[in-house]
């Protein structure tokens, strides 16, 4: 069970396995996606259509009588799921003889919830990683079976350290799954609750930039919420045209540690500087983009480097600059 490009590359990990045998396959209802909003199958589907699996069920709920009586019939052994977007009760739980396993991509009983990878980058976790858990009825808290261990890189964004999860979650499953059926697993682990945290779901509106906050949290913030839901602010009134708010999303930034006296006092949001060549004082992070606005934050500033402006394509800072002549000093970016 699965929707997303991870719940696909665990299907792959999975399928490479001759001992294992892939009885079926459920995934999300296809939703209208693209310009056209044509019906699009999720990922998970797509891929397992790629592959020749005919099996696939597609239920706006799978614990409903239907749903429950195709998966019966395929008498799986197991039921593997990797963000698949939809709770399961205890009926469909017990359906299967050795349970239903679920792959999260955070180390439990840190981060459970819905955007676990999101909520680590944004904490500043130098460590994060997968586990594999027999599935009971509450939120992520059923005894863990395996572990996996993946470093975050200071660069990492959500996007980028979803994709290397997805690759080490597909690898734990599958050998979850393996050691299951030769009857070599480890004993089970139960979670320790008074340890647990909770990522909850996220909404566009969570991106918002408060450049009030330390420049830290923000950095974090950007890197993490990439692609989605995307960090975002707005351009002073003087930029925005009928029918356009102003808003820009913030893809990539990067501190400026060595901070101008005449800059400390500017009220958070200032626009400080503007970059539109690469900077060689040492004051900033010298790998990948180094052009765009200077933004005060909350304590020192942030480089904008890659900015997307309303109905427009990704730029890097230099570029947005060239059509956007924002002032130093005078021009604010806004929370609203």
């Amino acid at each position: 069970m699965g929707s997303s490009a991870a719940s696909a590359t665990c299907l792959r990990a999975i399928m490479r396995e001759a001992e294992l045998e892939v009885v079926g396959v459920v995934t999300q209802p296809d939703r209208p996606a693209g310009r056209g909003k044509a019906l699009t199958p999720c990922p998970c589907k797509a891929f397992a259509m790629e592959c020749g699996i005919r099996d696939i069920i597609t239920p706006e709920n799978v614990n409903d009588p239907e749903p429950m009586a195709q998966i019966g019939a395929w008498r799986p052994d197991v039921i593997a799921v990797v963000a698949y977007g939809q709770f399961l009760r205890a009926p469909i739980l017990g359906l299967p003889p050795k349970g239903c396993i679920n792959c999260h991509f955070s180390l439990l009983p840190k981060y459970r919830g819905a955007a676990p990878v999101v909520a680590a980058i944004a904490a500043g976790e130098k460590l994060t990683g997968v586990t594999v858990m027999h599935m009971g009825i509450g939120m992520d808290d059923g005894p863990i079976m395996m572990q996996s261990y993946e470093p975050i890189y200071s660069d990492a964004t959500g996007g980028t350290l979803m994709d290397e999860l997805a690759i080490t979650g597909g690898v734990t499953l599958a050998k979850t799954l393996l050691m299951m059926k030769r009857g070599t697993l480890p004993l089970e682990v139960a979670q320790k609750s008074d340890d647990a945290t909770f990522a909850r779901k996220l909404k566009k509106t969570d991106g918002l930039i408060d450049w009030k906050s330390p420049v830290l949290f923000i950095e974090r913030k950007v890197r993490a919420f990439n692609p989605w839901p995307g960090c975002y602010t707005f351009l002073p009134e003087r930029f925005r045209r009928k029918g356009n708010s102003g808003r820009i999303v913030v893809s990539r930034a990067r501190i400026v540690f060595n901070m101008e006296p005449a800059w400390r006092d500017a009220a958070p949001g200032t626009v400080l500087a503007l970059a539109t060549t690469p900077l060689r004082d040492g004051g900033m992070q010298q790998t990948g983009p180094q052009t765009g606005p200077i933004v005060k934050c909350g304590d020192t500033a942030l480089m904008l480097t890659e900015i997307k402006p309303e109905g427009g394509s990704l730029l890097d800072g230099a570029s947005f600059l060239r059509g956007r002549p924002l002032i130093p000093g005078e021009d604010r970016l806004l929370d609203e």
